[in-house]
């Protein structure tokens, strides 16, 4: 399984693991002029831009820590964008991390970090 196919299959799992925990999902890999959403859930007034990060291993540190100040900031961009286009002004709005592990077993494991940044 290469890069891309760990990816797409990472952004899968996690659009299955929002939908079996109540959320609805709104969007999957969003374009705008500020980059690329990941995934956008609602549950309840609740919206979340989430990022999903999908490794073979942690031998370089968690998947998260690839989440950087950067990133951080095209993210705030992109869902700034996404409320004003969208209208969802009168929502609430976090931003979450889900790491996705592949075990050598294949099996893959999730770490949901709510709220891992704020805009």
């Amino acid at each position: 399984m290469d890069s891309k196919e760990l990816g797409r299959c990472g952004e899968k799992l996690a659009a299955d693991y929002f939908s079996s925990h109540g959320y609805s999902l709104l969007e999957s890999n969003y374009r705008c002029r500020f980059g690329e959403l990941d995934l956008i859930a609602r549950r309840g007034d609740m919206v979340v831009f989430a990022e999903v990060k999908t490794r073979r291993s942690g031998r370089f540190g968690r998947p998260g820590g690839a989440v950087d100040y950067f990133k951080q900031q095209r993210i705030i961009r992109g869902a700034k964008w996404y409320i004003r286009s969208k209208g969802l002004e009168n929502n609430r709005f976090r931003f979450d991390v889900l790491e996705i592990l592949r075990t050598p077993a294949g099996q893959m494991c999730i770490n949901h970090i709510k709220g891992a940044f704020e805009a």
